[in-house]
């Protein structure tokens, strides 16, 4: 294993750490996965009890995928790509309509080994949270990360992003 990436138990531990303020603040949450596979999702129903916060996992791999269960608009797949602001904050947004969830957190990368671009080169990750507001309205933001590794290396990083981003705020 790359020795920038997280180890299983590193893994597991920050997803415990999510479980316990989900389950503290009684929010549910959904996730929408691209580049990861549904690995974070995974992680986050491994924790016993999961099902008190856990509400939803997409993986939305395929550019039809993102629009068909997550809304996202085929104008901003043709404008943006998958692996962008625009798509994750959509991927997000979505998976809070689709749902009911309070929190949700999407991903969309370049894994590798192929598939980069000069634009977007192996190891580009846009990650995103969503959370709905006391009054009702969804908020969004969006970060790009760049993960050195193999495949699993920059998964296994994305995943860990996500699970940082949930802890936040």
């Amino acid at each position: 294993m790359n020795p920038s990436a997280p180890t299983d138990n590193d893994l597991a531990l920050l997803a415990v750490r999510v479980a316990s303020a989900l389950h503290d603040r009684g929010l549910k949450v959904a996730t929408a996965e691209s580049c990861t596979g549904g690995y974070l999702a995974k992680l986050l129903t491994d924790v016993a009890g999961s099902s008190r916060w856990f509400e939803s996992g997409y993986v939305s791999y395929s550019n039809m995928a993102k629009q068909r269960s997550l809304g996202v608009a085929a104008e901003t797949l043709a404008q943006h790509g998958a692996v962008s602001e625009q798509a994750v904050l959509e991927m997000a947004v979505g998976a809070l309509a689709a749902t009911g969830a309070q929190v949700a957190v999407s991903i969309s990368g370049v894994a590798g080994p192929d598939g980069g671009t000069a634009v977007h080169p192996v190891g580009e990750v846009w990650l995103a949270k969503a959370y709905v507001r006391t009054d009702g309205t969804a908020n969004a933001l969006a970060v790009c990360r760049r993960f050195a590794g193999d495949r699993d290396a920059v998964r296994r990083q994305a995943v860990a992003c996500a699970l940082e981003l949930l802890l936040e705020g």
